[in-house]
Order: structure tokens, then C-alpha cells, then sequence
């Protein structure tokens, strides 16, 4: 089962790599009016998509889907469902999971607080890649797409799985079956360009007026390279949440 939030955010490679092991996909596309589900079946998995909106506008009517998600992601931890959070989604896992959700900030070169909103494609530095079947097969840096302004803290107990300098907490896993991941793997080259245009507004805060250029550059140098490594990620995870 998939929560998508908003249209242009979708499961994309996750969905693909489902159908490879021939997990069927139904997707919730709760920003068309599609209802939360009340719990996670036995036997399904859950992945939660990213979205513009936040975990701090819960009580706004607008995304009043927020709330029932967090209490669908509390209900699958507490019944030891898998779960898969991208982005928003993994921002929903750590704050279901009793950790703080917060906008990212860092300092300028005058000392200033400012946001530091991470966009584009950059590296990750993948942890104990020796001893997490998740991050088996990968470099200790890969290329991976970022798009967000907010972060979390780690929930209590959960190990940390990649990191950037920007922002410290890019990955974790919370048991054996539950993963959180604020970078996006599942983006291909056609959906980034296609992000570029719908999110501008985003990316220049991020970037600077030439931001959506600069974006549109990196997607064609890093692209297709950062393919493999995500599918190889998204793979591991799959395996893990089937276990």
C-alpha cells in the first residue's frame, strides 16, 4: 500500500521493484480525496511518499490526511508491520516513532541562522554498510536526489543509516522491517526535470534564481549513474520488509 500526497510524487521505481517481485501496488492518492486505511493488513507492506506540506501542518485542515497517517504508521509499529517513509513519509515515521520533526537550519558565513533547504543531487555517506543488509552492494558515498527543507531527530532506538554534511540524519532503520529515507531513490531522470517545473518557487529558495538550471545540469550528469545504486537500495529495503 502507498500513501502519494501530492500528484507529482509518486512510488516510480518502488512501484517497478514491487512489480519485479510480484507485489502488487495499490496506490492511496490521499490529495484526490482517497481515504487513510484504518490499519496495515498482515499481509501488506506500507510506503509512505513525500509531499510539500509538513509534519508541523498536521492540524491544518487542509492536510487533515497528515493525522490519520501518523496514527496508520503508529498502528503498523505497534503491530510490527513494515513500513517504508520517503521524504514526508519518512519525516511521518520518525515523529509516529516519538522523535522530533523540525525545519533544517545552519549558519551563513556571517553566523546567522538560515535555512538550509538541501536540493539537488548530492552525495550520502552510507553507515555500517558491513553489518546493514539494506545498504549491502553500496559505495560509502552514492549520488542520490534531494529535495527538502525540514528534518528529525533519530527515533529512540532506530540506527542511522546515511548522513550529509547539511543534514546529519538522511536514513534510518527502526527494527528489522522499518525504514526511513529523506532522499529520493525512486526518482528518475524524467521525474526530476519534471520536479524542476513544478516545484521552481522550492528550488529557487534552495538554489537561487538559477537554481531549476542548475538542478536540470546535475540531472544529466548524475542521473542515470544514481540509478543503480537506488535501485539497488530500494531492492535491499524490499527484501528486508518481505522478510
Amino acid at each position: 500500500m502507498v500513501i502519494q500526497h501530492v500528484a507529482m510524487e509518486g512510488p516510480a521505481r518502488i512501484a517497478d521493484l514491487c512489480a519485479a517481485r510480484g507485489v502488487a501496488v495499490a496506490i492511496r492518492h490521499v490529495y484526490a480525496g482517497d481515504a487513510v486505511p484504518a490499519l496495515v493488513g498482515d499481509d501488506e507492506l506500507l510506503v509512505v511518499m513525500g509531499g510539500g506540506m509538513g509534519v508541523g501542518e498536521r492540524d491544518n485542515p487542509r492536510y487533515g490526511f497528515l493525522s490519520a497517517e501518523i496514527a496508520l504508521i503508529r498502528g503498523a509499529l505497534r503491530d510490527g508491520r513494515p513500513v517504508l517513509g520517503i521524504c514526508l513519509g519518512a519525516q511521518l515515521l520518525a515523529h509516529a516513532a516519538g522523535a522530533r520533526v523540525y525545519p533544517n537550519v545552519g549558519r551563513d558565513d556571517e553566523g546567522r541562522e538560515v535555512p538550509w533547504r538541501e536540493v539537488g543531487w548530492g552525495l550520502a555517506t552510507f553507515l555500517s554498510r558491513d553489518r546493514e543488509p539494506a545498504s549491502a552492494g553500496l559505495k560509502a558515498e552514492e549520488t542520490v536526489l534531494h529535495w527538502h527543507g525540514d528534518t528529525f531527530d533519530l527515533p529512540a532506538g532506530a540506527v542511522h543509516l546515511a548522513s550529509t554534511p547539511r543534514c546529519a540524519n538522511q536514513a534510518f532503520r527502526l527494527g528489522a522491517r522499518t525504514f526511513g529515507l529523506q532522499f529520493h531513490v525512486e526518482v528518475d531522470a524524467d521525474i526530476a526535470r519534471r520536479w524542476v517545473v513544478e516545484d521552481a518557487e522550492f528550488v529557487r529558495a534552495a538554489r537561487g534564481p538559477d537554481g531549476p538550471a542548475l538542478v536540470v545540469a546535475e540531472t544529466e550528469r548524475h542521473a542515470t549513474a544514481a540509478r543503480a545504486a537506488g535501485d539497488r537500495l530500494i531492492a535491499n529495503i524490499l527484501g528486508c520488509m518481505m522478510l
